[in-house]
């Protein structure tokens, strides 16, 4: 049993992680931030200027035929006002998602990829596919309503789908684990949450033009308010909807060990989301009973589902962030107090705070970036687990362990009301006012929700092969 003045048990003689504590007592409790060094002058990146024109070029080009072609066919102010009725659910449909996504947050460039995508792009390959396929039905002699019920779902799911899966390629390629069904959602769902509202400039903007030739400027006003309630008010998540269809098809896919879960969940998510939209579709056409029948029977359902499977994923991922970091825990890379305060988004933001109150904005961001490194070490552990990409991951590892232990000297050791602490990865020891030190085992529930210093330095990685 350990003394009240008794070292910590050797560790493994492996390199220590970049900031690692020192390993005597002489200077163990002291915290030391790497020295600044200016950085070497880069060459011009060209691959990621071909990347960035790449993603913005589609884009830049899909908006300019909405603005050429809408705008010119509906007028300034009739689009104007489309644009600003269409704006007022986006703030809350986008803040869903990135509340969905808070464990392991997408960077906001390619969350606005696939926003852009859907309103731009997709919109206006899906505004030509359409036209075109209403000019050929009325040709034949057929209803325009045939349009909306057989063209526009396979051309807009089709498109919207796109974009998300455009980038998701590109991860693939430079990332080393899969992505989620959380990520599924969010990158798809925004992509529709971009058509929705341009989609609506459209329509919001059309019945303005047809009110106003009626009755004049409050008449066309009056429309407007009144489609909006529908097309926003009542069946606003519907685009989000059908294309979330698809992204979970993905997210299934991409974690799936099943060869035919793989190949056969992305087309089942398609094929769904073609036939919901496909089905809303028919109900407008048939009548307001059939889209209230079809309202309370098919998509209430079907959006509550919905709803549940995007909770249940996100919880998922918290219980198995908190699982595979775990072992690192035992392997004295992580306190079990960092470990509770990663287990949950308010134990996360508390910990943040208490960040900035210690070391300033920048331990705020340095608590965030060390909490974004192992929520990634969580997953990536979990997809080599799986069989993706294991021989690859103790690279993977010890560059996020590297990462976080490189993070948390900016915050740890910094609060004067905590004692110099060090964790082994069993037990804690404390150095007192009277320069003796006890060790102490952790207990049941973590009281102190803040990172304390490693000791001695963990080797890299608790393997389970």
């Amino acid at each position: 049993m350990a003394g009240p003045h008794a070292a910590p048990p050797a560790g493994p003689q492996v390199a220590p992680p970049a900031g690692a504590p020192a390993a005597a007592y002489g200077n163990a409790f002291e915290v030391t931030v790497p020295g600044l060094t200016a950085p070497k002058r880069a060459r011009f990146d060209w691959g990621r200027l071909i990347r960035m024109l790449v993603a913005i070029v589609p884009i830049v080009a899909g908006a300019l035929v909405i603005i050429l072609v809408v705008g010119t066919n509906l007028g300034p102010l009739a689009f104007t006002i489309g644009l600003a009725v269409a704006l007022v659910p986006v703030p809350f449909l986008v803040g869903c998602f990135l509340w969905l996504d808070r464990y392991e947050p997408e960077p906001w460039k390619y969350l606005a990829f696939v926003f852009g995508w859907g309103a731009c792009v997709a919109t206006s390959v899906a505004l030509g596919v359409n036209t075109l396929g209403s000019y050929l039905f009325a040709k034949v002699g057929m209803s325009g309503n045939a349009d909306a019920v057989l063209v526009a779902p396979f051309i807009e799911e089709t498109m919207k789908a796109l974009g998300p899966v455009l980038l998701l390629v590109f991860l693939r390629r430079r990332r080393r684990q899969p992505i989620s069904v959380v990520d599924g959602i969010v990158y798809f769902g925004l992509s529709a949450t971009g058509f929705a509202m341009a989609e609506n400039i459209l329509y919001l903007g059309g019945i303005y033009v047809t009110g106003s030739q009626e009755g004049g400027a409050v008449t066309g006003a009056v429309m407007v308010v009144a489609l909006a309630v529908v097309r926003i008010g009542i069946s606003g998540f519907a685009h989000p909807l059908f294309t979330t269809m698809t992204g979970i098809g993905f997210g299934l896919s991409a974690t799936a060990r099943d060869r035919r879960v793989k190949y056969l969940a992305p087309l089942a998510g398609w094929i769904g989301a073609m036939c919901l939209h496909s089905g809303w579709n028919l109900m407008s056409t048939l009548g307001q009973g059939a889209v209230l029948t079809g309202y309370a029977v098919i998509m209430a359902p079907v959006f509550f589902a919905a709803v549940g499977v995007a909770l249940w994923a996100r919880g998922r991922q918290a219980k198995q962030m908190a699982a595979m970091l775990r072992p690192y825990v035992r392997a004295g890379w992580l306190t079990p107090p960092e470990l509770g305060s990663l287990s949950t988004m308010t134990r996360r933001m508390a910990a943040r705070r208490w960040a900035k109150r210690t070391s300033g904005p920048g331990g705020s961001r340095a608590m965030e970036a060390y909490q974004d490194a192992l929520s990634n070490l969580a997953l990536a552990r979990d997809a080599a687990m799986r069989g993706f990409n294991a021989a690859e991951f103790p690279a993977r590892e010890r560059e996020l362990l590297d990462q976080a232990a490189g993070y948390r000297q900016t915050f740890t050791g910094h609060d004067p009301t905590m004692p110099p602490v060090l964790w082994d990865g069993g037990t804690y020891h404390v150095r007192f006012p009277d320069g003796s030190v006890r060790t102490f085992p952790p207990p049941a529930q973590p009281v102190v929700p803040l990172p304390v210093a490693l000791y001695p330095s963990p080797a890299y990685g608790p393997r389970w092969w």
